[in-house]
């Protein structure tokens, strides 16, 4: 297959899916190595940037994704309604900020660190796709961890949870301290 006809494929498979694909299945379906696959979507990746395209590929957890441009917004939701046209709260902002740093989190280090009941921001960070269970705590009552998702890295542009921007603690050298009693 040549490389017009794999970036098409591509092109294809990711508009199709809607949700990210990750490069396993990707190289899967297209019967192409990885490390090739991986050249062929950053030569892509660099077309649309170069060429300003309305679309774009973007890479979130060694997944792919095509989506619309951040710049071009105002015109995209002059047509389309967006699925959540209110913002986050400032407690669901500080409780996603808590699950984001310091994940996996159970719900009663949120509220210890917050100093207040979180269960209504911690719901809608749940129902927004934001937040999700990602065990139990071996413990007793065996508390819910919560963490980030996919969704999450996707709507604030990152990669990776290792691109989140490092905070300063001034009283203890980046460490948040959870008393797990």
């Amino acid at each position: 297959m040549e490389i017009k006809e794999i970036e098409a494929c591509i092109e294809g498979i990711l508009f199709a899916a809607g949700d990210p694909v990750s490069i396993d299945t990707l190289s899967d379906v297209l019967e192409i190595d990885k490390n090739t696959l991986k050249a062929i979507i950053k030569r892509m990746i660099d077309y649309y940037h170069y060429e300003r395209r309305g679309i774009q590929i973007i890479e979130v957890e060694s997944c792919y994704q095509l989506c619309t441009r951040p710049q071009y917004y105002e015109y995209i939701q002059k047509m389309v309604k967006p699925k959540h046209s209110q913002g986050l709260s400032n407690a669901s902002l500080e409780t996603l900020a808590i699950v984001a740093y310091n994940q996996p989190v159970t719900r009663s280090n949120i509220e210890q660190i917050r100093g207040v009941n979180s269960d209504g921001a911690l719901n809608t960070l749940i129902e927004r796709g934001l937040v999700e269970e990602k065990g139990r705590l071996e413990a007793p009552g065996r508390p819910i961890l919560f963490g980030t998702t996919q969704n999450f890295l996707r709507c604030f542009g990152f990669k990776a949870l290792d691109d989140l921007p490092q905070i300063d603690y001034p009283d203890n050298q980046g460490q948040i301290e959870i008393d797990d009693n």
